[in-house]
């Protein structure tokens, strides 16, 4: 038996990754996001979708650019508390001690302490209600040398405790069920 609910943003779990912005230190913020995800392979594009009135918003509609970062299980705290507060009162990167590295090719900042960087350009803004879609191309990427797997050359995220969002609580991920294609791969 189902129940009806009202229409809504039932797809869960999203990751919780911070974001950060900004083109010189004074302006450099964090801001954590849920509405977050992968819209093109090649070329490789993601978006996030911000609200206007979040102080984020507007850096990264000034610079065009902006850094995913991917959080873990000992990010929890640093993610959930720079999604509170606001970035016109508080330097986030002070506020939970976490270090900002330079990026590749953007002028936002990595987060030093987060396995995965994504930096990215924003290619097109939609204005969709509520949220604003920063539509991105994937300019580069920087990973965490001590986990990618040396035989294969894969990057391994799920030994650094990905976080995961889901109806407004954090989790940690849990055990591998199987790899893309196993349902249809041959057994020996």
């Amino acid at each position: 038996m189902k129940t009806a609910f009202k229409p809504g943003t039932m797809i869960y779990p999203l990751p919780a990754v911070m974001v950060t912005c900004g083109d010189t230190p004074e302006n450099w913020n964090i801001i954590t996001v849920a509405w977050t995800g992968t819209l093109c392979s090649d070329p490789p594009m993601c978006y996030i979708s911000v609200r206007p009135e979040r102080h984020s918003h507007d850096i990264i509609e000034r610079t065009g650019e902006f850094v995913i970062n991917l959080t873990t299980t000992e990010l929890a705290r640093a993610t959930d508390w720079c999604g509170v507060r606001s970035g016109r009162d508080y330097n986030k990167f002070r506020e939970m001690g976490l270090h900002a590295e330079p990026a590749q090719l953007v002028k936002a900042p990595l987060i030093q302490e987060s396995p995965l960087n994504i930096e990215c350009r924003v290619t097109e803004v939609k204005h969709l209600g509520s949220h604003d879609m920063f539509m991105a191309d994937v300019v580069a990427i920087d990973a965490e040398e001590s986990l990618i797997d040396k035989t294969t050359g894969q990057f391994q995220l799920n030994h650094a405790g990905p976080l995961a969002y889901s109806h407004g609580k954090y989790y940690a991920l849990g055990e591998k069920l199987g790899g893309f294609g196993f349902s249809v791969k041959k057994r020996k």
